[in-house]
C-alpha cells in the first residue's frame, strides 16, 4: 500500500507539470499572457514591464544553423547581485595532473548516501570521479556523482563551463530552472545547459551520475542507413513551460557558480526564477530513456563484444 501511495503521488507531481515537445525546436513559452513582446525581441518598453535578457549558448555570430540562444523576460536583471567570491570546492574538481594515469581497469562500491545527522544539497555532493580536457580550453569532458539528502533553499547554481547530463540512479529530483520546472526520476536523464540557473529539490536521499561536456552541445546523431526514424524522436524530448515567482529574499538568496573549474557564490535579495515569458532555442529538457527505440542486430551473432575490446 505505501509503495502504491508512493507511486501515485509521484505521478499525480509528474502529471502537473506541463511540457513543451521538441529537441532544439524554437519554442514560445508564457506565464502571463502576451508576456512576450510581438515582433520584437527587446523593445524599448517590455510588456508588464519585465527586462529583457538574451542567454547566448553559441557564438553570437555563428550559423544560424549552430545558433543558439534564448531571450528570456524577467522582471528584475540577472545581474542584481553581489559580487562573487570563492566557495569551498568539496570533491568537485577538473584538475586531472594531481593524479598520475593508470591503465588499470577500475570500478567503484556505489558513493555513500549522507548520513541522516548531515544536510547535503546537490551542489554540496557533487563529487568528480575523471575526466580529460580543461574548461578554459572549451575542450574535454568531466564524469562526477552527487549524493545528496535536501533540497537546495534559497540557492541556486549555473555552470559557465559547460552542459550537465544528469542522470538519476536513486530518488527522483525536481528541479527549478529560470525556463520552468522540471521532474525527473530515475530511467529519465535531464541537460541543464551552460548558462543555466536551476535548482534541484528532492524528497529523501538522492543518488546519480552526470556528465559534463565543455567543448559543444549535445546532439541528436544522424541515423544514416536506418533511415527516417528510430532511436531517439526529438519529440520525446520535453522543455519546461514558462513559471516564475516574484520573490523578495531578505535572508538572502545564493547563487552558485562554476567558473574555470573553481566555485564561487554571490547573494542576491530575489528569487532567481522570475522569467515571466521566453523564447528561442536554448533551453533545458529531459528525456525518458524507456522511449528510446533500440536497433540491432542479434539473430545469431553480435558484432562487437564490449567486454573483450581494448581500445
Amino acid at each position: 500500500k505505501n509503495k502504491t501511495a508512493a507511486l501515485k503521488g509521484r505521478l499525480a507531481r509528474t502529471m502537473e507539470l506541463k511540457y513543451h515537445p521538441g529537441f532544439g525546436s524554437e519554442i514560445s513559452s508564457e506565464a502571463l499572457p502576451h508576456a512576450l513582446p510581438k515582433g520584437q525581441n527587446s523593445p524599448q518598453q517590455c510588456p508588464y514591464g519585465l527586462y529583457a535578457e538574451q542567454l547566448s549558448g553559441s557564438a553570437f555570430t555563428c550559423p544560424r544553423e549552430t545558433n543558439r540562444r534564448s531571450w528570456l523576460y524577467r522582471t528584475l536583471p540577472s545581474a542584481k547581485h553581489k559580487p562573487f567570491e570563492p566557495i569551498d570546492q568539496g570533491n568537485l574538481t577538473n584538475d586531472f595532473d594531481k593524479q598520475p594515469p593508470n591503465p588499470n581497469q577500475m570500478r567503484w562500491k556505489p558513493f555513500k548516501l549522507p548520513e541522516d545527522s548531515e544536510t547535503v544539497d546537490f551542489v554540496e555532493g557533487i563529487s568528480t570521479v575523471c575526466g580529460a580536457g580543461d574548461p578554459r580550453c572549451r575542450s574535454g569532458c568531466v564524469v562526477h556523482v552527487y549524493t545528496c539528502n535536501s533540497s537546495m533553499k534559497d540557492k541556486c547554481f549555473y555552470n559557465s563551463d559547460g552542459d550537465f547530463l544528469v542522470v538519476p540512479q536513486l530518488g527522483p529530483l525536481h528541479i527549478v530552472t529560470e525556463f520552468g520546472e522540471l521532474y525527473v526520476e530515475p530511467l529519465e536523464i535531464v541537460i541543464i545547459q551552460q548558462g543555466m540557473r536551476f535548482s534541484v529539490n528532492v524528497s529523501g536521499a538522492s543518488r546519480g551520475y552526470i556528465l559534463e561536456v565543455f567543448d559543444n552541445h549535445f546532439q541528436l546523431p544522424y541515423l544514416g542507413p536506418i533511415g527516417a526514424n528510430g532511436l531517439a524522436n526529438p519529440r520525446d524530448f520535453l522543455a519546461p513551460v514558462a513559471k516564475f515567482e516574484q520573490r523578495e529574499v531578505t535572508a538572502g538568496f545564493t547563487v552558485v557558480s562554476k567558473y574555470q573549474g573553481k566555485l564561487f557564490a554571490a547573494m542576491q535579495y530575489h528569487s532567481p526564477f522570475d522569467v515571466v515569458a521566453w523564447h528561442g532555442n536554448y533551453y533545458p529538457y529531459k528525456y525518458d530513456l524507456r522511449k528510446f527505440m533500440v536497433i540491432n542486430a542479434v539473430s545469431f551473432d553480435h558484432a562487437v563484444s564490449w567486454s573483450g575490446e581494448q581500445g
